[in-house]
């Protein structure tokens, strides 16, 4: 019998205990595209769809140790980030991706759907000038592109500067996601070494906003881990995260969650 290894892809990011994001929806996602995931995990958190009510923090030495683990036995197609916390663990994070040549989907993580701050202040800083530079993709809401940005991002067009100005500090591609904007259409912006390109999709009327950044950043590390080109990833993804949208799971009394295995259950 022949036997194909499975693609690989590695998330790291915090553990959210309400299963909606962070480490639970990455590892949810990778599955469902069909990818192995691995992970180091940056921080637990006690959070439901409410609310996040405690954080406490693995020492960035222990999060370093899991990753050498990992990229040690497996054959690390791609890597995402997520919620990374403080200074000590963004800035090792940094080194890692170096250190192991990993292509990387950085989800810059500051803010909870709730509104609770996941990232230190001083964090933003090492995120801005040593994370961005190592992103195969950066995947910012408008709120983040524009703490990293320091400019307004209150529309497409603000989004395509945001995006072209995340790339010129150093980013291979970025993609503004504008979810937050209000309006009728939801509009997410890339730029790549190919120019701008507009990602636009009706806005769909469902309290599943839980988690859409873990699942749109893990679906692009795991099209990414599986061969795809840069391009192609960033629009399978899209497309997977409307639909995990659309056909969002209502468990909890706050936000609901999207549907991380929507394409299997279709």
């Amino acid at each position: 019998m022949n036997y194909k290894e499975p693609d690989v892809a590695l998330t790291v990011a915090g553990s959210d205990s309400g299963g909606g994001a962070g480490i639970q929806a990455d590892l949810k996602t990778m599955e469902a595209f069909g990818v192995f995931g691995t992970s180091a995990i940056t921080s637990l958190t006690a959070q439901n769809s409410t609310g996040v009510r405690g954080v406490e923090d693995v020492s960035s030495e222990f999060v370093a140790e899991q990753i050498d683990a990992v990229v040690e036995d497996f054959d690390v197609g791609a890597v995402k980030t997520g919620m990374l916390s403080n200074t000590e663990t963004a800035r090792v994070v940094a080194e890692k991706i170096d250190e192991h040549d990993l292509r990387a989907v950085i989800d810059p993580v500051m803010i909870a759907q709730s509104g609770d701050r996941l990232l230190s202040e001083d964090a933003e800083e090492v995120v801005r000038d040593e994370l961005v530079p190592r992103a195969t993709l950066l995947t910012p809401n408008a709120p983040e592109a524009a703490t990293l940005t320091n400019a307004e991002v209150d529309s497409p067009e603000e989004m395509e500067r945001a995006a072209r100005s995340l790339v010129e500090q150093g980013a291979e591609a970025a993609l503004v996601t504008g979810g937050h904007i209000e309006g009728d259409r939801v509009v997410d912006v890339l730029a790549d070494e190919d120019g701008i390109h507009r990602f636009e999709k009706a806005r769909v009327e469902t309290g599943a906003t839980h988690g859409t950044g873990c699942a749109l950043s893990s679906a692009v590390a795991a099209e990414l881990a599986k061969g795809a080109s840069l391009g192609d990833a960033v629009g399978t993804a899209e497309a997977f995260l409307y639909r995990a949208v659309r056909y969002g799971i209502d468990a909890g009394e706050g936000a609901n969650s999207v549907h991380h295995l929507v394409e299997l259950r279709n």
